[in-house]
């Protein structure tokens, strides 16, 4: 099923690739999985080889600092999790750098609010900042900038941030890697008869009636609903959408592949997209 759709991302030249939290730790601690942050960035510096412009969107800098910080519970109020951030994020940055170093790739930091992408000007810098870092080779690392962030002024789920971050670089594939294999008709923890659905052409009213919260894990955020104002956001602005499990990260290989592996949101761009329709409304 969907052949031509999926054979085509073969094609695809810049793409982003979004891991949560959940994909990056050990389920049982919640510590850094490095085993598996190693296997990802040795497949994202393949994706270079191959002469393709590769964005990692990565979660992990709350976890990176529990983990820093001896293990502690997950935080609460927002104070905790910007001082835990604060913490995880260099941790989780000079991890990151080691690995691409190892593979002679430079990797670089880019720490994003919605204030960044709501002022006109922070956002042409931000684009331009995109593209000179593409320009020299460089793979730039994306998160929100938690350490400054509230409730107000954030993006509030790096699947949201992954899919404005497409936009604005104009990138032809998301790939977001979750806890789930993607999208299904109802929540498949829940309901064992929920049906799995591999191709979206078109995101309908129906579709996002279907996309209720189903975070599940201790560490990750983002729910389906997320993952659905993502692929609008996404497919809006001309980019195709990949919804993946990512529990074995050489799914990005197959994805690329074209093998049938998560659900693939078809792209269809808007004339009238607007970025700043979709930070502000909340998409």
């Amino acid at each position: 099923m969907y052949i031509q759709e999926r054979a085509k991302l073969k094609d695809k030249n810049r793409i982003v690739v979004k891991i949560g939290s959940s994909s990056l730790t050990h389920p049982e601690t919640g510590k850094l999985n490095l085993l598996k942050i190693e296997k990802l960035v040795r497949i994202l510096c393949d994706l270079k080889g191959e002469g393709r412009d590769v964005i990692l969107v990565s979660s992990g800098a709350i976890a990176a600092g529990r983990q820093a910080l001896g293990g502690q519970a997950r935080p609460v109020t927002i104070s905790e999790k910007q001082a835990y951030a604060a913490v995880g994020q260099a941790r989780l940055m000079m991890v990151y750098q080691k690995l691409f170093s190892e593979y002679n790739h430079v990797a670089a930091q880019v720490l994003l609010t919605k204030n960044t992408m709501t002022s006109e000007i922070s956002r042409y810098n931000a684009q331009n900042t995109f593209d000179e870092l593409l320009h020299l080779g460089v793979i730039p690392i994306v998160n929100e900038n938690d350490t400054v962030s509230t409730h107000e002024i954030q993006f509030g789920d790096n699947d949201r941030l992954s899919a404005i971050v497409s936009a604005l670089v104009g990138a032809d594939l998301l790939i977001l890697l979750s806890d789930i294999d993607g999208l299904y008709s109802d929540d498949p923890r829940k309901n064992p008869d929920a049906q799995f659905i591999g191709l979206v052409e078109e995101i309908t009213p129906r579709l996002l009636e279907m996309g209720k919260d189903t975070a599940g894990s201790d560490i990750g955020t983002g729910g389906m609903s997320a993952k659905l104002a993502a692929a609008r956001i996404a497919t809006d602005s001309g980019s195709d959408m990949v919804i993946a499990n990512g529990e074995n990260v050489e799914v990005i290989h197959e994805i690329m592949e074209g093998a049938e592996k998560g659900t693939l949101f078809m792209a269809h761009p808007n004339l009238d997209f607007d970025l700043m329709d979709y930070i502000s409304y909340g998409y």
